[in-house]
């Protein structure tokens, strides 16, 4: 029977805003949000893209005339991702994102960094992307890092069956669940869905499993206010198995990665939060008795 494969867009190693400890983090290809300020919208496709820095591109050409397509080279909807560009870039500036890797690919990645984990608490987070857009392979990997005796964590934004969520859950010691907003109709103006199905799962998983941290991402002008943290937190302080919540300031590291896929951002000009807003924002929480973290 071949080995469970799936695709992956990045192995972070001596990650320590993943969870607990000393982590290695991997993001898996694909997502069903489309947020207006998403850090990696390099893993928003499930399929490969081509990533193009254009500060490294030194119009040589090289790109081109590797190409199988010819005159139709560097076209979206003629291109096969054959990787020949890739490859015959001089200076690294075309760059393939997303490759298939197998179960045993990644927990060898992983086990590279057992003492670390040992020594810190720390572990495996299975991030994207959205790692449940993928669950017979996230599924495989929970279970061979439960043989290898490696923690694991999955980062997950909550949108996916309720039923693949659940099978996952005993597998899993720590779930990290982004909660956005709780209005609904702000949701699906800056994801592109409803929250009703992610705050349904959640609460689901709270009575499944006993170990959730909430993270919120605190995003100036669109979730920040008095009544939207508040709400937010009462969704929290309300499930069973919510033993922390992250309040995690906006940053604009997302604006540069989706101009490299081709991709609009949405928030230009957006600026991170101060430090006394982020105070504000965790006392929100910690006043319906919630254990609150500024950071991941």
């Amino acid at each position: 029977m071949p080995m469970e494969s799936g695709l992956v867009f990045d192995i972070q190693r001596f990650s320590i805003h993943d969870g607990p400890g000393i982590r290695t983090t991997v993001f898996l290809k694909g997502c069903p949000l489309d947020c207006w300020w998403c850090h990696n919208p390099e893993g928003t496709s499930a399929e490969p893209q081509i990533l193009v820095l254009e500060g490294r591109c030194i119009r040589c050409g090289e790109c081109r005339r590797a190409c199988p397509q010819g005159d139709r080279a560097g076209a979206a909807e003629t291109c096969t991702l054959c990787g020949r560009c890739v490859a015959a870039c001089p200076t690294g500036a075309r760059q393939m994102v997303g490759r298939r890797m197998t179960v045993a690919e990644v927990v060898a990645e992983v086990l590279k960094d057992r003492v670390f984990y040992d020594e810190s608490g720390g572990g495996a987070t299975f991030s994207g992307g959205e790692p449940l857009l993928q669950p017979r392979f996230l599924r495989a990997l929970l279970e061979a890092c439960r043989a290898a005796g490696v923690r694991t964590a999955v980062d997950t934004c909550g949108y996916a069956p309720q039923e693949d969520l659940l099978a996952l859950a005993p597998l899993a010691d720590l779930f990290l669940w982004d909660l956005k907003f709780a209005d609904e109709a702000r949701h699906v103006r800056y994801t592109g869905v409803s929250n009703g199905p992610i705050l349904e799962n959640l609460r689901a998983l709270g009575r499944a499993h006993g170990h959730i941290w909430i993270r919120v991402p605190v995003i100036p002008g669109v979730n920040d206010d008095a009544a939207q943290l508040d709400a937010l937190a009462r969704c929290a302080a309300s499930v069973e198995g919510v033993r922390q919540v992250n309040v995690l300031p906006y940053h604009e590291g997302g604006a540069a990665k989706s101009r490299r896929v081709g991709r609009a951002y949405r928030l230009d000009g957006a600026a991170p939060p101060s430090a006394g807003r982020m105070e504000e924002a965790a006392a929100a929480f910690a006043g319906h008795g919630l254990k609150v973290k500024i950071g991941g």
